[in-house]
């Protein structure tokens, strides 16, 4: 038997008020203390021409950092342990024997009777009752089925059948399961609960070894619920153990449940800064998340993160200009991962778009659809960068180096900002002409990229929240992903098949490049409606070194859940699986 706890206390989220007017803000996650911070801001005086402009801003900032009084509540998580066991279904004692079963799985003899073994021992030790039952309750074991029956007889006081579908074999479906199970937790308010497959002959060890871990996390993720900006939280779910029975058990499922606590605790981390407001989640708090996971891992990360000033020394015009509006100062973020004993065969970098918040500028978001409102999201690849390191500062993976790096700012309206037809300069030295300021993200990750490939790195992949042309093509479920290396697609598309996230591969159509020409520049940022996820693809690719193998992820579908109203953390797990991937 291995047991894992899983604490999500740490998704707690303090705020702290300094002695002076400016507050600070910090989450804390998988800590066991807490420390407060201070953010100061000083006047602007790249953006400032004059001493009164630059009093006012100061008073600016002071104001925006304080706006609506937001505080964020401490919550007290549930802390939930993971087991697998090999142990009679019908001997288990708890609250909910949960049995995950497929169509084929309720098929009944002539005389109603389950031909599926588990299902007919536990219908044999309730006399006929489960059969009986879940006719009654017409449950045929359809996806989205569920029933919880309370029958006398066996050790556990329910027995939950949740429906699988015609069958059960990828990730997604595992973590289904999961979320099934938490949701059926929850209604009963059950503290201690099983979960085994009505049929689980047709699946290998390794199949087996994914299903434990992808149930583990499904299940963590189902019961956390985002309830820090609520005034009254809802009372944390008591669901406290949850044994896995009959896939196996020993050191590798040991490891797979430790594995399924690192990844969960990340996605949770990432949905938390993307469900953050912008009044809360500024350039700087989000550079001190980062700063806090390199602090909390220092064994094997390290960050730096640059101000203003250095980031003008390294000539981020493209950067800087989009963040020349904000009161709120952009901050570079960059965290480093090196390996246990030093040593790596590969260099990896990951960058992630990090727009706390896109007004889109003077090309401001109107009109119906524009979406505004959500902007917060705009940071969506960040929180899967940042997500990430946090996982693999636990995993701690051999072999790899890998980069983490964040241009951090806000798109906003100012005397002071960029305007359509302004031509900014990068720091590779390419000029851009500012067709649409509402393009800003591929103009913060073109100064991230090319900072990124200086690190020497041998592969990156870029995630943003990029373009509406994207969820058009590919709805709001699928991620695009450009790249012209067909073995790191492969790579990507094995980590997402494990990962159980949906990514397709989008054409990276060369000659779509001409309508990215500009008359006075070396391009503008946008080329019309037509292939507008590939232009912008195609914009990306003239800041990546040709000697590095480069994919662009563009996440803006799949990153945000409208019928909940929340983020859905994609992105982190496909990440980590492929930095595992090229981990020796």
């Amino acid at each position: 038997m291995s047991a894992i706890a899983v604490s999500l206390a740490s998704t707690r989220a303090v705020f702290c008020s300094s002695t002076s007017s400016t507050s600070s803000f910090f989450f804390s996650k998988l800590r066991s203390t807490s420390s407060a911070f201070r953010l100061s801001f000083a006047p602007p005086p790249f953006f400032l021409g004059s001493s009164r402009r630059g009093k006012l801003a100061m008073a600016h900032s002071i104001a925006r950092d304080t706006l609506g009084l937001t505080k964020p509540a401490e919550i007290d998580a549930p802390k939930i342990t993971f087991a697998a066991k090999e142990i009679d279904v019908v001997e288990w004692k708890g609250d909910i024997l949960a049995v995950g079963v497929t169509e084929k799985d309720m098929a009944k003899d002539d005389s109603s009777k389950f031909q599926n073994s588990i299902l007919k021992k536990l219908d044999a030790k309730l006399g006929g009752l489960l059969s009986e039952s879940s006719s009654e309750e017409d449950f045929t074991g359809k996806v989205g089925q569920s029933t919880v029956l309370r029958l006398p007889g066996l050790g556990s006081k329910r027995v939950g059948l949740i429906g699988l579908g015609q069958s059960v074999s990828t990730t997604a479906d595992f973590r289904c399961l999961g979320e099934s199970v938490a949701a059926a937790a929850k209604a009963a308010q059950a503290g201690d609960v099983a979960v085994v497959l009505a049929s689980s002959d047709g699946l290998s060890d390794e199949s087996k070894l994914t299903a434990a871990s992808a149930v583990a996390s499904g299940t963590v993720l189902g019961v956390y619920e985002d309830n820090r900006y609520k005034s009254e939280s809802k009372k944390a779910a008591p669901l406290r153990s949850v044994d896995i029975i009959g896939l196996g058990t020993g050191p590798e499922f040991e490891k797979k449940l430790k594995y399924a606590e690192y990844l969960s605790s990340a996605v949770i981390f990432g949905k938390e800064l993307v469900n953050s407001p912008a009044n809360v989640l500024t350039p700087a708090v989000l550079a001190k998340e980062a700063s806090e996971i390199a602090s909390m891992y220092s064994d094997v990360l390290s960050a730096n993160i640059l101000n203003l000033e250095q980031c003008k020394e390294l000539k981020m015009g493209s950067y800087l200009g989009v963040a020349a509006a904000s009161a709120n100062l952009p901050h570079f973020i960059h965290l480093s991962y090196k390996p246990p004993g030093g040593s790596a065969k590969i260099k990896l970098g990951l960058v992630g778009k990090g727009l706390t918040f896109d007004s889109g500028g003077y090309n401001i978001k109107t009109g119906p659809g524009c979406s505004i409102e959500n902007m917060k999201f705009d940071m969506g690849g960040s929180a899967v960068v940042l997500g990430a390191a946090k996982a693999i500062g636990q995993i701690k993976p051999p072999g790899v180096e890998v980069h983490f790096i964040v241009a951090a700012c806000e798109n906003m309206i100012s005397g002071t900002g960029m305007r359509p037809g302004d031509i900014v300069t990068a720091s590779n030295g390419k000029t851009i002409e500012v067709n649409n300021t509402d393009a800003e993200g591929r103009l913060t990750l073109a100064d991230a990229l090319v900072y990124t490939c200086n690190q020497g790195v041998d592969k990156v992949i870029d995630l943003a929240t990029l373009t509406g042309a994207c969820i058009i093509a590919l709805g709001t479920s699928v991620a695009g992903a450009f790249t012209p290396s067909d073995d790191l697609a492969n790579e990507v598309m094995a980590a997402a098949q494990v990962s159980g996230e949906k990514i397709w591969r989008m054409p990276l159509e060369e000659s779509y490049w001409e309508m990215m020409k500009s008359g006075v520049a070396d391009m503008v940022n946008t080329g019309g409606r037509p292939g507008g996820a590939i232009t912008a693809a195609l914009f990306l690719k003239q800041f990546v070194d040709e000697k590095v193998q480069w994919m662009h992820i563009d996440i803006a579908g799949p990153v945000w859940n409208d019928k909940k109203r929340c983020a859905t953390g994609f992105g982190v797990s496909t990440m980590v699986e492929w930095v595992l991937k090229n981990s020796s």
